[in-house]
């Protein structure tokens, strides 16, 4: 009886713990080859777009975090995920510019967003590929590419291989780890480039 339970059990608990995967088996390694992981560390200051993305000191990343509620620290700082179909922006239309909630790096555009059907906004590239690094994932019994900030370290959800053309990757990314800026609107100073790319 108590194998019944763990057979039962065990596929349930990896589907609701597994954040933005869906049931599709998933390979890492698909479209890459070797599994591709961008640390922080191996990246210039600056990006080709000209934003700083030098880590942030870990004082200013506590002051920038004080005032998130408690879903958005539970995401950012504890590589939470929130429930699908909840978040504000998994089904936001507005044409814009996705920032990390903590620093402000513009990491993902309206342009690149499209409907995976999985309840979490969902984009097939990313603003400036050093915009974020990417960490190989082995919790909860499966093997995913995790995506942080690069500046502020700041977990935003998982890469998939299984997204549209013309680069096949979906960026799986938690609503409350992003802040959205309307076209037209004014970007944050944080937003804006450090430098002339």
């Amino acid at each position: 009886m108590k194998r019944i339970n763990l057979l039962i059990v065990l596929p349930l608990l990896g589907a609701l713990l597994g954040g933005c995967a869906d049931d599709k088996a998933l390979d890492a390694t698909a479209n890459h080859g070797e599994l591709d992981v961008h640390p922080a560390s191996d990246q210039p200051p600056f990006s080709s777009t000209g934003h700083d993305v030098g880590r942030l000191p870990e004082a200013k990343i506590k002051e920038l975090t004080k005032d998130l509620d408690p879903l958005e620290l539970e995401v950012t700082c504890m590589s939470g995920t929130e429930r699908a179909f909840t978040g504000e922006l998994w089904n936001n239309k507005k044409d814009g510019v996705y920032l990390c909630k903590v620093c402000s790096l513009p990491l993902f555009e309206s342009g690149t967003k499209f409907e995976s059907g999985t309840g979490w906004p969902s984009f097939f590239r990313p603003y400036d590929p050093e915009h974020i690094e990417e960490i190989k994932d082995t919790s909860h019994g499966m093997v995913r590419i995790e995506v942080r900030c690069r500046r502020s370290g700041t977990h935003l959800g998982h890469r998939f291989p299984d997204g549209p053309k013309p680069t096949g990757q979906r960026y799986c990314i938690n609503s409350a780890s992003l802040e959205f800026v309307k076209s037209g609107e004014p970007l944050p100073a944080a937003a804006q480039p450090a430098r002339k790319p």
